[in-house]
């Protein structure tokens, strides 16, 4: 089955493929610099990459703490109350008869 050419009339076939993709080979060198262009060594960009990271779960914990602590007060409030009503029951003492 011969390939249908990206501009050929009629019916599209899915997924559309670019053709006319053009790589880049002609600049690559055949090695990687350690310096990002800034003159900063890898382990600086690593070091910073996971200070950031730290820093943004340390954020999401603070939120996620916040949401269990209102989630636990919610669900201690009834338990709470009920001790509350059964001490101010039991301080007004036996009923005479």
């Amino acid at each position: 089955m011969k390939p249908t050419g990206p501009f050929a009339a009629g019916k599209r076939r899915f997924p559309e493929t670019d053709y006319l993709f053009h790589s880049g080979f002609a600049q690559w060198r055949g090695y990687s610099s350690p310096y990002d262009g800034e003159g900063r060594s890898e382990f600086r960009t690593f070091y910073n990459l996971r200070r950031e990271f730290r820093i943004e779960a340390a954020r999401e914990l603070a939120k996620e703490m916040v949401a269990f602590a209102l989630i636990l007060l919610t669900a201690a409030w009834p338990v709470i109350y009920m001790v509350i009503t059964v001490v101010k029951l039991l301080s007004k003492g036996q009923p005479e008869f």
